[in-house]
């Protein structure tokens, strides 16, 4: 009985390693995210109206005519749009404009007011332990 216990822990304790090795390994040799579109930009336009479902079939269909604008990532709520384009093929300008010219919509385009054009938009707290202990783990790995 004494030796069976010794073999199941040894075989225990074996797999465990193995199974550290693996994870160690996985961690040294995996690569960080590349993203291919480093030049996508958010823009938003409010809509003066209530915007139904048809509606916003409408402008969804409307928006993804519209050359550099990512298809699959175009949000409707609340009377506002939201969406991403590709800053190097069209700004929000340009999408503001030829969205109007294709249908009457009572829209505008939202504009960053100048107290906020600097301002940081992350959330998290920078001088957090969390946040930068995570900070040194992620540099120490890339």
């Amino acid at each position: 009985m004494n030796t069976t216990i010794k073999k199941v822990l040894i075989a225990v304790a074996g797999i465990a390693f193995l199974f550290f090795a693996i994870l160690i390994f996985h961690i040294i040799t995996a690569k960080p995210a590349v993203y291919e579109s480093p030049n996508l930009q958010v823009s938003r336009i409010d809509f003066k109206s209530t915007i139904d479902s048809a509606q916003a079939k409408q402008i969804c269909a409307d928006l993804r005519s519209i050359k550099g604008l990512t298809s699959d990532s175009i949000i409707i709520k609340r009377n506002v749009v939201v969406y991403f384009h590709n800053n190097k093929i069209t700004n929000s300008e340009k999408v503001y404009n030829e969205l109007m010219s294709k249908r009457p919509y009572e829209a505008e385009r939202f504009i960053l007011p100048a107290n906020m054009v600097n301002k940081e938009v992350c959330p998290v707290d920078q001088n957090s332990f969390a946040y930068k202990a995570s900070k040194t783990i992620n540099q120490f790995f890339n």
